[in-house]
């Protein structure tokens, strides 16, 4: 019988270590400029207690911007750190299988934080819809898988 139930916590354990391995919402994001166009950023989304979080791992930069930002303008625990390792989505819950809503997004360029909500469209799981909204106010962005 002991053996039947390490057999079965095991069992349990490898499925939830497969399930946070294949979970869509996981992993690296390369994030776009809405602006411009360009790629300007790396974000590792990962899972805690059930709520997802994005960190900034990796930044593109034009060779006359500053290539160490810190976050200046920004009002709360990340004000005057710096970009590159800043947790910029915190909070995030599930609402279905492809969205999640509930938390907030931190743009460290102006040191806004706003609501923020994330969804896949069904037909491509490459392609995270990322909107960050004050009250009635929004911007949409697309965030793309890094693969390989």
């Amino acid at each position: 019988m002991k053996h039947i139930l390490s057999f079965l916590l095991m069992a349990a354990l490898g499925m939830g270590a497969a399930w946070s391995q294949s979970h869509p919402l996981l992993g690296k994001w390369k994030t776009k400029d809405d602006e411009t166009g360009r790629i300007k950023s790396v974000v590792e989304i990962t899972e805690r207690d059930g709520k997802f979080y994005g960190t900034v791992v990796e930044l593109f930069r034009l060779p006359e911007e500053d290539q160490d930002p810190y976050c200046d303008k920004c009002e709360d625990d990340r004000k005057d750190k710096r970009v590159l390792g800043m947790e910029i989505v915190r909070d995030m819950v599930p609402d279905g299988e492809l969205e999640w809503e509930d938390g907030t997004i931190c743009d460290p360029k102006k040191g806004s934080i706003y609501d923020c909500e994330m969804w896949f469209d069904e037909d491509d799981m490459d392609v995270l819809k990322v909107r960050g909204y004050i009250l009635f106010l929004f911007r949409t962005q697309e965030w793309y898988r890094v693969t390989g």
